[in-house]
């Protein structure tokens, strides 16, 4: 249990209204798409970096683990408790200190919601490019200690390149203050980088600077169908080199996918006949919408006439839009199937198509009857299989799970391409990393945390 001492110290830090004690904690649950109960019986609820330092000072001292909770939006268990640990919440570390127009940045605390962020850029003439399907209860510093991706990396990078600066609180208490906001700074090592992707392992980030852009001026969606990976391929290369390299996404949607979210009870309606093996979503963003359009079309016109696409629906409006993105975005339509697997991988293009290939091979010999759907950001090399068999016992996820990740192992494919490993996937991350590498991480965490207090158990055992 956590001790009696150690709550009173917290307290006189966070006062009354920064800490939550039984039900209250025990009611919420630490994932949205995760039915059981928090089993953790405190969560401590810093409002800025000082008071977070200072409660880390609490814990190191008593040598109290914690978990990191943010907007509870991810996939790979993470922000899992058990009950001697306590929860460090960034529920009310919710401003956003400055909007640098000039400059083009913006620094927020780590509780700032994604869709907060873009809008108040928006607000200001500005673009902040990183976009998830979970952007209205995402937080930013969620985003960071995951370095998540989304819709538009092909572009933009991976959270990791969208952030100048930040600052995290290490296990001992220690602020390390790095909001950098300049894009060129070689004055030594990085640090922000040890935090970016470390899932609250290495220290708490508490406060980032991100990288604004320019705010798109035109917009242009399309919807094309295509016979063959080949052809997928092939047209990746030549649509974004027609664009000189400014594609913004190219999602592609495998048949069984596309059928599942276009057919009812699913409330998307086909805008492409079914009958196709591969569906992909492209949108370029521009800076003049006529000429933009007349140069998108003609992309799309040379494609039909070098037979790398057999068929395409061009969005006319916003309206039409957002109706091609919903059939991307319906991935609950999984549920049909009963429980569900999701797993996020990585991989070359090139090596793709075997590779499902493999799976499905892998999956058909342990059972008869089972479900394998792909889509994803090719572009980005980043593949999402959603498996089903008909149970979620642990010898069937164990099984999946050998089945989609054993066949990376040839080619250094990624577990994880944009979620982290939290514990679901650490069995599994030396299929991607070398001994050498998990030495290195371990190391740096044993120098950075030496009483394991954050996130114990997260990555590596």
């Amino acid at each position: 249990m956590v001790e009696e001492k150690f709550i009173k110290e917290v307290t006189s830090v966070l006062g009354e209204k920064g800490i939550l004690l039984g039900s209250e904690v025990t009611e919420r649950k630490a994932g949205i798409w995760i039915e059981e109960p928090i089993k953790s019986k405190v969560i401590l609820r810093p409002r800025n970096t000082e008071e977070l330092s200072k409660i880390l000072i609490v814990c190191n001292k008593f040598k109290q683990p914690i978990v990191p909770h943010g907007g509870l939006t991810g996939l790979v268990e993470s922000a899992i408790t058990n009950e001697e640990e306590v929860i460090i919440s960034s529920e009310r570390m919710i401003n956003i200190e400055e909007v640098d127009v000039t400059g083009r940045t913006l620094t927020a605390q780590a509780g700032v919601k994604l869709q907060t962020i873009q809008e108040e850029a928006e607000s200001k003439g500005m673009f902040f490019p990183l976009d998830l399907g979970a952007r209205g209860s995402c937080t930013i510093g969620g985003n960071a200690s995951t370095n998540a991706g989304g819709n538009r990396v092909i572009r933009y990078g991976m959270t990791r390149e969208l952030i100048l600066g930040l600052e995290a609180v290490l296990a001992d208490g220690k602020i390390i203050s790095s909001m950098n906001k300049m894009l060129k700074n070689n004055a030594g090592y990085d640090l922000k980088q040890l935090f970016i992707g470390s899932e609250g392992t290495l220290g708490i980030i508490s406060k980032v600077v991100l990288r604004l852009q320019e705010k798109p001026l035109s917009q242009n969606t399309a919807l094309l169908a295509a016979e063959s990976f080949q052809q997928v391929s092939e047209l990746l290369k030549h649509i974004d080199s027609m664009l000189g390299g400014n594609l913004s996404a190219f999602e592609v949607m495998w048949r069984d996918f596309y059928l599942l979210v276009t057919s009812p009870p699913a409330i998307n309606k086909p805008p492409i006949d079914q009958k196709y093996p591969y569906y992909i979503l492209v949108e370029y963003s521009g800076s003049d919408q006529a000429k933009d359009s007349e140069h998108f079309n003609l992309i799309l016109e040379k494609a039909l006439e070098k037979n790398l696409i057999t068929d395409a629906v061009i969005a006319k409006s916003e309206s039409d839009r957002r109706k091609l993105w919903a059939i991307r975005d319906d991935v609950e339509q999984q549920y049909q199937y009963g429980p569900i697997k999701i797993f996020d991988v990585s991989l070359p293009i090139n090596c793709m198509e075997g590779y499902i290939k493999d799976v499905r091979k892998k999956m058909s010999e342990h059972w008869k009857d089972f479900h394998c759907t792909v889509f994803g950001h090719l572009a980005d090399c980043n593949l999402h299989i959603i498996t089903a068999v008909g149970g979620n016992d642990p010898s069937s996820i164990s099984k999946m799970e050998e089945c989609v990740y054993e066949p990376l192992r040839s080619f250094r494919g990624s577990v994880s391409a944009e979620h982290g490993i939290g514990l679901e996937k650490k069995n599994y991350l030396g299929i991607s990393r070398t001994d050498e590498e998990l030495a290195l991480m371990k190391s740096l965490k044993n120098n950075l945390d030496p009483n394991n207090i954050l996130n114990p158990g997260k990555i590596f055992g």
